[in-house]
């Protein structure tokens, strides 16, 4: 999962249920379990739910929906959402059920068990930040029912028994017959309705896990079908108010995936991969977490509608860009914890450095290494990750941070992992490449562990550090064990060096929230529900030749008014906006109106960077050469 934080700020360990045997007197004897959702009887904006498992033999069963959901590291709690949970005998009489938390329905007298009912609520009708911070599901991990929009995110729909994750599903869903729907969901073919107003499709799912794993969207969608490669890619964009289009992101979306075939070569891939786009219109009711929640075969990916065709072609690169890298970890390569998941009670791998921060570091580096950027700009990706990862706790242990990342202090320093995560890949990459004299890389490293252990088969998570140092170097193993396992600081200088980079100061352009990497430029009076310029303000080229002060309150942007409870949607509208744009703003200084009516120009900022050494030796730029380009 990838979460901007700015406003904002996290991708996926969809990787498998737990395989332990059910036992006997726990099983259906019917096999699938047969599921309905009925998109056509919506009432009160809630979906029913109709849930079939067979016989039972056993006098009392469990129903779950997922407390938490993998890649989301905070719980979400999607039982919250359930309404009127009944479960009805052969005779259509209610049985005794007792549930037992949030999330968690016992039912007795189960031998006499039909099926269940229920409807489900969405959640980004009551985000209030997203997921950001909080137990509410981050909003890729979401669901949206709507007039003309539904996101079915299947988990925040469809539960398990304890004993049946890993039975068959058969999931049968209802729609209006003008519906455009999509799924990577294995289908099973359509029944129109006698009328001819709805469809249903059927669809199979293997286990729950393959239910959690293959999300849908329903609705007014703009669809868009295409192959890079061997890879059958589909766009579905749903965008309200018709801003933005799948065909208008097509081509970025295409030269992204061929670039990111080329960078891993023979790593095996889907032949179909799904990218699920809703772009939220910063009203109440839309989704306020922008980022991306990525699965095997697919992501959903929550932005704003108000950028520019620039501002979310942009975006997208780099969200989807790092969901699709998931392929490789921890889809590919994962721990036990991952493998053998628990939606009720997790309990999470030592290693996010590598699912996150690796996959982070592969979908920054791949841009330079196949040419969509230029050095620079990578250096300056890399400097903005390292003064972001400065501002949080940079003497606390990776790995036990990863494995109690729902405590504190440690849930408050997870976004760390794709800061000093990546740099954590990074190292390692420029260590490999030095050992190896260019023949091996990060890269490589993670191809060998994936040849090795591969999607069905986990690593043990207190081994693998181990057993990634007798697979490399020494020096490898010990800058694990010191800067990952270890709480000591790593000196990026020493790594620079090895490239040949030394530290200087540039002018980076920036754009309209931040003063350059993350110094957002605006500051906030929770008291007095004020948002106000920032002295970081007066670094940004276009603010300070606006002649803006700080303390300045910002009041309205574009006339919309600028309040604590909407400051996500507008401030995160001017995190789209693009060179050219007309704006206004309305200021109060010192009591007295301020109006800025402006069309933008590029904004830059005065930075710390990485520049290549003048000095650097034959050996120091053989060895950049090849991190940078192969």
């Amino acid at each position: 999962m990838k979460n901007y934080i700015a406003i904002l700020g996290l991708s996926a360990l969809l990787v498998g249920c737990g395989s332990a045997k059910p036992k006997a007197d726990d099983l259906a004897v019917n096999n699938p379990i047969e599921t309905s959702m009925d998109l056509t009887a919506v009432k009160e904006d809630k979906v029913p739910v109709i849930i079939n498992p067979g016989r039972f033999t056993a006098e009392s069963v469990t129903y779950r929906l997922p407390r938490v959901v993998q890649g989301t590291y905070s719980v979400s709690d999607f039982g919250k959402y359930i309404e009127d949970f009944k479960a009805l005998d052969y005779n259509g009489n209610e049985l005794t059920v007792t549930k037992v938390d949030e999330n968690t329905w016992t039912i007795t007298d189960a031998t006499k068990l039909d099926k269940i009912e229920y409807y489900v609520n969405d959640t980004f009708d009551i985000e209030t930040n997203g997921g950001i911070g909080g137990e509410q599901p981050f909003s890729p991990a979401g669901t949206n029912i709507a007039e003309d929009n539904y996101v079915l995110n299947l988990h925040g729909f469809i539960g398990y028994f304890d004993s049946l994750k890993n039975s068959q599903y058969a999931l049968d869903v209802t729609a209006p017959a003008t519906f455009v729907r999509t799924s990577a969901l294995e289908g099973k073919g359509t029944k129109s309705s006698s009328d001819g107003t709805a469809i249903t499709s059927s669809y199979f799912a293997e286990r729950y896990f393959d239910i959690t794993d293959n999300p849908m969207m329903y609705g007014k969608l703009d669809v868009e079908e295409f192959m890079v490669g061997d890879i059958k890619i589909v766009l579905s964009v749903y965008s309200p108010n018709g801003v933005h289009t799948a065909e208008s992101q097509k081509e970025t979306v295409f030269k992204m995936m061929q670039a990111q075939k080329e960078y891993l070569g023979d790593v095996n891939s889907t032949p179909r991969y799904d990218i699920y786009l809703y772009l939220s219109d910063g009203e109440e009711t839309s989704p306020k977490g922008f980022g991306a929640l990525e699965h095997h075969t697919s992501t959903v990916v929550v932005l704003p509608e108000s950028s520019s065709k620039e501002g979310l072609a942009a975006s997208i690169i780099d969200v989807v860009a790092h969901e699709f890298f998931h392929i490789v970890t921890p889809l590919s390569v994962h721990s036990e914890d991952v493998h053998y998941f628990d939606y009720n009670k997790p309990t999470f791998s030592k290693h996010l450095w590598m699912y996150e921060g690796v996959t982070e570091y592969f979908a920054q580096h791949f841009q330079v290494y196949e040419g969509l950027i230029d050095n620079d700009k990578f250096y300056n990706v890399i400097m903005q990750k390292i003064n972001t990862s400065k501002r949080m706790d940079d003497a606390m242990s990776f790995t036990v941070m990863s494995e109690n990342v729902l405590e504190e202090p440690y849930a408050s320093n997870y976004y760390n992992v794709y800061q000093k995560g990546a740099l954590i890949g990074m190292c390692i990459d420029i260590l490999m490449r030095e050992e190896s004299n260019g023949n091996r890389s990060m890269l490589s490293l993670m191809k060998e562990l994936s040849g090795k252990y591969g999607q069905e088969k986990p690593f043990e998570d207190d081994n693998i550090i181990a057993e990634i140092t007798k697979m490399t170097y020494p020096s490898v193993g010990e800058f694990l064990r010191t800067h990952v396992e270890g709480d000591v600081p790593i000196n990026y200088n020493e790594f620079f060096t090895k490239v040949g980079l030394t530290m200087g100061e540039t002018e980076v352009e920036t754009n309209y929230i931040f003063a350059g990497g993350q110094n957002i430029i605006f500051d906030a009076d929770q008291e007095k529900g004020q948002i106000f310029f920032s002295e970081m303000a007066l670094e940004n080229s276009f603010w300070a030749s606006q002649g803006i002060k700080a303390g300045d309150i910002i009041k309205k942007v574009n006339g919309a008014e600028l309040t604590m409870a909407n400051a996500q949607q507008v401030v995160g509208g001017m995190f789209g906006w693009q060179e050219g744009k007309e704006i206004t703003m309305e200021l109060e200084r010192d009591g007295k109106p301020v109006m800025i009516e402006a069309k933008l120009t590029k904004a830059y900022a005065k930075s710390k960077s990485l520049v290549e050494d003048e000095n650097a030796t034959e050996v120091q730029k053989e060895l950049r050469a090849g991190w940078l380009k192969g």
